[in-house]
């Protein structure tokens, strides 16, 4: 009779559970959608008649950046010149992007904190100085001095995989790629850039970024992409691979990992394969998606 009894409580839990999750499935998990070019494009234009930058000048060659996007909405950055820059010819300048839940910051410190960088783009950052180039950096919506407390990343990531609320996500990462289109407006009217050499280079998230950024501004002629999150049409506004076909970048670098828990070795080779342009080189480094000590030094030919 126990037996029984526990048999049927078992089965009556299981076909509980097994109708919790299809509803949750029909009503709630992130379903695939379509968009067009032609939808894209209007995604991201954006208008802005002055975005108002200001430099402050924090030591030799550093300087912090602010300025006004499309929106009204406040952006804060830094700009770093190389130790060489004598301001007697333009120089080509490299526009970091940030990893989901970090800053600017990350690009210029090895620390913050007391947390490391393990993303090692400070390192990526030396290494563009090291070359010549001047590093240009801005916080992400919804991060660093731009976080929202009353709903930070977490709830917006928890929202979208639990509650397949979309929307949020997809215009934190549409608003800070338009945010970088102002700041290229403001980089165009700058005599001390060299306009020929705009490079742009981001880790996983900004990975992502860089890839929409480039493949929609032709102002970007060199794209480095570290770990991208997988390309999914569950979040089409933002998918990557919905752009890379018309990427006109002279050199796009991806660089992504054998083992990456955000993205697999099929989507990785997807996502290659669909970029347009053809001076494109793709690296597999072993390990997952937080890349091993030193990975960046596979990387300097990107900056020749």
């Amino acid at each position: 009779m126990i037996k029984k009894n526990w048999m049927k409580i078992t089965l009556t839990t299981i076909t509980v559970l097994t109708l919790l999750a299809i509803f949750w499935y029909t009503k709630f998990a992130l379903k695939p959608y379509q968009v067009t070019p032609h939808q894209l494009a209007e995604t991201y234009s954006y208008q802005v008649e002055n975005a108002n930058v200001t430099l402050t000048q924090l030591e030799n060659g550093h300087y912090a950046i602010n300025y006004q996007s499309f929106d009204g909405e406040n952006v804060n950055g830094q700009l770093v010149y190389p130790e060489n820059y004598d301001g007697s010819k333009p120089v080509p300048l490299l526009i970091g992007v940030h990893a989901m839940g970090r800053s600017y910051i990350r690009w210029l410190q090895d620390s913050f904190k007391n947390t490391d960088t393990i993303e090692q783009t400070d390192e990526l950052a030396n290494m563009a100085l090291a070359k010549g180039y001047a590093v240009l950096v801005i916080d992400a919506r919804n991060h660093g001095k731009r976080k929202n407390l009353d709903y930070n990343i977490k709830k917006v990531m928890y929202d979208l995989w639990f509650w397949g609320k979309r929307e949020p996500y997809e215009t934190m990462i549409i608003d800070t790629v338009k945010d970088h289109r102002v700041l290229l407006d403001w980089v165009a009217t700058q005599p001390q850039f060299d306009q020929n050499e705009i490079s742009v280079a981001g880790y996983s998230m900004g990975g992502q970024i860089s890839l929409i950024l480039a493949s929609l501004d032709t102002r970007i002629n060199k794209v480095l992409s570290i770990v991208p999150p997988a390309s999914s049409d569950n979040v089409a506004r933002v998918s990557p691979l919905n752009f890379v076909k018309q990427l006109s970048a002279e050199k796009t670098w991806l660089v992504t990992a054998d083992n990456d828990q955000y993205a697999n070795k099929q989507e990785n080779i997807a996502l290659f394969n669909a970029i347009a342009n053809t001076q494109k080189h793709h690296i597999v480094i072993q390990g997952e998606h937080e890349l091993p000590e030193g990975y960046y030094t596979q990387l300097e030919g990107w900056y020749e």
